[in-house]
């Protein structure tokens, strides 16, 4: 081997299992220390991937419904020209459809049973070019949203709460009354059910309602759409193009894109995942410190070796460098088996999920109460990258103090009794 003789001898040392049992022991602890940072690596790994899976799987079921970016007049009324200015959006070469449509907050009553509901007024074939779920629903439930028949999308989770089926009547009631001799009294229009949708995201499959946007302009006393819903090449990319188009529409014209919409949860899974991201690191932290006793115990049993190396000219740093490469080649070790392990799990983990919930006769997601019924995986260079330096830095970092030892040791005190 042409490598220097520090490298040869740490990974000498990394390697000693032989010699007695001071030395049989003193390689089970650095085995168990290379497991630990393997362990540790494998669960962050496996932790953070599954995060994004979910992650991924309500992204996805929520963007199937809404659209990427929302532009609104600035005065909170009717745009004056939506066809304008979804062509002026349509330049942005990320931007792929636009769609016309009305939103407002409404109440959905049947009998005494009444429940708030997310109005959105729709043309169903300027839809299918901005959701998911238009596209998928187009010729079926939304082809009975015709203008003037006054007939109702549901989410079926609002439909059960309220009881109703298709053909059923319900009332919809807005919350901005008409005046009367009498007063302000609500503005109510009955509508008849179409029928429902199932997005599998909760939140929108109770509390939205889909109707015609002619009936809605009517309905909410409105000159024309309230906005513009706008779909993009890269949802990810939502963000910088809502900055673009806010600058190249101007002042009149307000972008939302789907993060800030929906920016509570976005908020809420980001923290989780940092959180758990520095809990878990822990759990390689303290197996990367268990390093430190390893390394101790072979320093004190290596001093006569340190002090014939001492007698032969090795210098303090080169001893140094002996014992940081015996640390360092075990963090790395460990390192790679975790990140080995960790890999392997989060790619099948579709299969061993599964296998365990056999094996154990349970259900960890029931499909009865849970939508998505499967474990979900992702893993991301993005995590694992860091995930692997910080291992690395942790057990680089534990060989620093036992190494300085080490190069402190006395070739003439170690000598003395041997």
């Amino acid at each position: 081997m042409n490598l220097p003789y520090e490298w040869q001898i740490g990974w000498r040392y990394v390697r000693a299992g032989r010699g007695g049992r001071r030395n049989g022991f003193i390689s089970f602890i650095s085995g168990i220390s290379m497991l630990g940072i393997a362990l540790g690596v494998a669960a962050l790994i496996i932790v953070l991937s599954v995060m994004n899976g979910f992650q991924k799987e309500v992204r996805d079921r929520m963007l199937g419904v809404i659209a990427h970016i929302e532009l609104f007049d600035a005065g909170g009324n009717a745009l004056p020209d939506w066809r304008a200015t979804a062509a002026a959006a349509s330049r942005n070469p990320e931007v792929r459809g636009a769609a016309p449509f009305v939103a407002a907050q409404a109440l959905v009553a049947r009998g005494d049973t009444m429940r708030g509901a997310l109005v959105r007024g729709i043309e169903p074939a300027e839809e299918a070019k901005v959701t998911e779920l238009a596209r998928t629903l187009q010729s079926t439930t939304l082809a009975a949203l015709q203008p003037g028949e006054w007939n109702i999308v549901l989410g079926r989770e609002l439909a059960l709460q309220l009881g109703v089926s298709a053909g059923d009547k319900v009332t919809v009631v807005s919350p901005s009354g008409q005046l009367t001799p009498a007063g302000v009294v609500p503005r109510l229009k009955q509508f008849t059910l179409a029928g429902t949708f199932e997005s599998g995201h909760y939140e929108y499959d109770s509390s939205l309602a889909l109707i015609h946007l002619d009936d809605a302009a009517r309905l909410f006393r409105l000159d024309g759409p309230s906005g513009v819903q706008l779909r993009l090449a890269d949802a990810q990319q939502a963000r910088d193009v809502a900055q673009r188009l806010s600058a190249e529409l101007g002042a009149g014209v307000v972008v939302r894109d789907w993060t800030r919409a929906n920016r509570n949860w976005f908020d809420a899974v980001q923290i989780e995942k940092r959180m758990m991201f520095i809990i878990l690191t822990l759990i390689v932290a303290v197996a990367a410190f268990n390093l430190v006793s390893t390394l101790v115990m072979t320093v004190t049993d290596k001093r006569a070796d340190i002090a014939i190396l001492r007698t032969l000219g090795a210098s303090p740093r080169s001893v140094m460098g002996i014992f940081v490469v015996q640390g360092a080649l075990a963090g790395i070790v460990g390192t790679a088996g975790g990140v080995a392990l960790g890999l392997l799990v989060a790619f099948n983990i579709d299969v061993i999920v599964p296998a365990i919930e056999r094996a154990l006769g349970v259900a960890f997601l029931p499909g009865s109460i849970y939508v998505i019924s499967r474990m979900p995986s992702q893993p991301l260079a993005a995590d694992i990258v860091p995930i692997v330096l910080i291992s690395l830095a942790l057990a680089f970092a534990a060989t620093l103090y036992p190494s300085w030892r080490a190069s402190r040791v006395n070739p003439a005190a170690a000598l003395r009794y041997e």
